[in-house]
């Protein structure tokens, strides 16, 4: 796959080249993140971020790995840094490409020097790889590696001095020890020698940060360097490695082929042979970590801030796990969240330090029955449903008709709402100070789409097991109120929001789960009239706006500090996970003909130039409403893989689940 690889045109300046940002990660939520011209531009990016407490507790150990090359009386400095915001270090001036197959490459071509970089990391290890291959020049020199430590949350920006580091000599470099601190940073390199230093060097500055009204500048502690000497024209390899554990040995190239078998054995596993579906299964790997809470896998939900929320999760899962055949995976998600399950709710989030999970969502635990819907059309493994899922699966419905947390309950028509003013609980959860920004509280639509299909997914699972399933009656009432309650005849698309008899018109993008999940709740000339509506205002290239431009409320741009941000998240900003529905909903309203197939590649296929720009291989959380719809938010969003790869192989490479068959039986809704 050598299609991710760029050249100077890219990072004509500064500017354009923190632009463009790579990712790897350890699947246990740490990871290591930067830009094209290796510069970090984000409080962020960093060469080691560990996951402490898989997958939380991240803290960044490692910021830079800075070059310097000196031979005779020529010196290079590879470093690009910005300081007391002026780009006082352009070593992408030597920077020839960039790739970002099989690893993130730095190739850089100074004097008769020729300098490749490599990074990774290694899986399950809170582990950072630095793979140097120098072919010297015509008089020997010598290559300076210095590391930039840190010991804070990574989250934050800090002073000098904020922490002490005790410095320790190893033969292979040193062990850097924050004091008052549980973990210890071994630095090792395979050549050279290691010279202690032990000074700050300060004025850091993160121009993305900035942008975003956050803090944007610290101070890193060098710890000392590395100098490797480079006879004349000597072809050198050197590894550096960055890590948690002390008897990590320094050979790059044994790691690196692991970390490439690994990867190459991803793909063969998922078996698609589509370039774009290929990739993605390679972007959908950096979602699935350890979480040591559980001893099973999450989804992370963005890189680089979110960790693991509920709803994400389960919204993911299809993509992330079962269309790239990780089944195992998927299987250890479901039960990881099914334990946390409190009065009928799946966690929303899991905090960062081991508290109790937060609990404020209304459609999570709704969202976890498609995802077993499609981990039954992918798997047919009823043992594990049947065992350790189904008794969760009646404790939400029965939860959700008694009434639980939140005010979340089923009211006498069978629909389902919760909520307050002051509270969120959908996926437009945006809330600044106590404003919530996009409040839907009474009984949102893709709410009452999902609870219709979590009673259509119980009642058959209770036939197939054989247990009783009284709430059969609940599907007729909630079919014919549902239609009562949303549909708007004269708009002709669906209510966003129910509450008594107020109704929200505002076109937004939630109707279209009322479309393209498995039971539909609207008739296909219906739906025809929701999409044409929801094309014609919503759809914008990546996805789809979180708001129609008409209405007052909408945000074309999402910029600016974090209440001005917050204030357009849900308010016309695009998310591009919503393009899965979307394209699921279109295929199916029009009967899944050829025309609606190229349709669907035509809706997806922007996607596939969108890998090369913002997070390298990715894709992103949000863009803006606006054109030219330019990407924001988190550079790696699982969703955004997750539904995007979903929707390609399922409905434009029309590879279906195997089992998906078994579902389409009589209906339970004798209407």
């Amino acid at each position: 796959m050598g299609d991710l690889e760029f050249g100077k045109a890219d990072w004509r300046d500064f500017r354009r080249g923190i632009e463009k940002e790579w990712l790897v990660t350890n699947g246990l939520g740490g990871f290591a993140a930067g830009t094209i011209i290796g510069a970090n531009a984000r409080k962020y990016h960093g060469l080691l971020t560990a996951a402490l407490r898989p997958p939380v507790r991240r803290v960044l150990l490692v910021a830079k790995l800075d070059e310097r090359f000196v031979s005779g009386d020529r010196q290079y400095n590879l470093a690009t840094n910005e300081l007391e915001e002026q780009v006082a270090e352009c070593g992408f001036l030597h920077l020839q490409r960039f790739l970002a197959d099989p690893v993130p490459t730095f190739v850089f071509s100074f004097g008769d020097v020729l300098l490749t970089k490599q990074v990774f990391m290694v899986y399950g290890e809170n582990t950072t790889v630095v793979l140097y291959r120098v072919a010297g020049g015509a008089t020997p020199g010598t290559l300076y590696l210095t590391p930039l430590v840190n010991f804070r949350d990574y989250h934050w920006t800090v002073p000098a001095g904020h922490v002490e580091f005790r410095v320790e000599p190893l033969p292979e470099g040193a062990a850097v020890r924050p004091l008052g601190a549980d973990v210890t940073l071994y630095l090792t390199g395979s050549a050279g020698s290691f010279h202690p230093a032990g000074y700050w060097r300060h004025g850091f500055t993160y121009p993305l940060e900035r942008e975003r009204g956050e803090a944007a500048r610290e101070d890193h502690y060098v710890p000392g360097y590395f100098a490797v000497p480079v006879e004349d024209e000597e072809e050198k390899l050197i590894t550096v490695v960055a890590s948690t554990r002390r008897d990590r040995v320094p050979d790059g190239s044994a790691l690196l082929a692991g970390a490439v078998a690994r990867r190459e054995g991803l793909v063969v596993l998922a078996g698609h042979t589509d370039g774009l579906a290929r990739r993605l299964v390679l972007a959908a790997d950096a979602f699935l970590a350890h979480r040591e809470s559980t001893g099973g896998r999450t989804v992370i939900a963005g890189y680089p801030w979110f960790t693991d929320w509920g709803r994400d999760a389960m919204v993911a899962l299809p993509g992330l796990t079962l269309v790239t055949k990780r089944y195992q995976e998927a299987a250890e998600i479901l039960c990881g969240f099914a334990r946390y399950c409190r009065d009928g709710l799946l966690p929303n989030t899991f905090p960062d330090e081991g508290e109790e999970p937060l609990y404020n969502t209304i459609d999570a635990g709704l969202w976890f029955f498609h995802a077993v819907y499609k981990y039954l059309c992918y798997t047919g493994d009823h043992e594990l449903i049947r065992e350790r899922i189904y008794p969760v699966l009646e404790e939400i419905v029965e939860r959700y008709l008694a009434g639980t947390r939140f005010g979340i309950g089923a009211d006498e028509d069978g629909l389902v709402g919760g909520g307050s003013p002051g509270v969120q609980l959908t996926w437009m959860d945006a809330r600044v100070d106590g404003w919530v920004v996009t409040p839907r509280h009474g009984k949102p639509v893709e709410v009452n789409a999902l609870w219709y299909n979590a009673l259509q997914v119980l009642g058959r699972l209770a036939a197939r097991y054989g247990r009783p399933f009284p709430r059969a009656r609940l599907l007729p009432r909630v079919r014919e109120n549902f239609r009562r309650a949303f549909w708007d005849p004269g708009a002709g698309y669906l209510y966003d929001v129910v509450e008594g008899e107020n109704r929200d018109a505002s076109l937004r993008p939630n109707q279209v789960l009322a479309l393209s999940l498995p039971y539909s709740l609207v008739t296909p000339d219906e739906g025809r009239k929701v999409l044409r509506a929801v094309w014609r205002e919503l759809y914008a290239t990546y996805g789809l706006r979180s708001l129609a431009p008409g209405h007052p409320e909408y945000r074309g741009t999402y910029q600016g500090d974090r209440p001005a941000r917050d204030a357009a998240y849900h308010q016309g900003t695009v998310w591009a996970w919503l393009i899965g529905p979307f394209v699921t909903a279109y295929r199916r309203v029009h009967g899944y003909s050829r025309q609606s197939r190229e349709r669907a590649a035509a809706f997806l296929r922007p996607f596939a130039d969108h890998l090369r720009h913002h997070g390298i291989g990715f894709i992103s959380e949000i863009f803006d409403g606006d054109e030219p719809v330019v990407p924001r938010g988190c550079f790696a969003q699982a969703w955004s893989v997750a539904e995007v790869l979903r929707a390609w192989v399922e409905e434009v490479l029309e590879i279906r689940p195997p089992y998906e068959g078994e579902w389409e039986e009589k209906a339970l809704d004798p209407s």
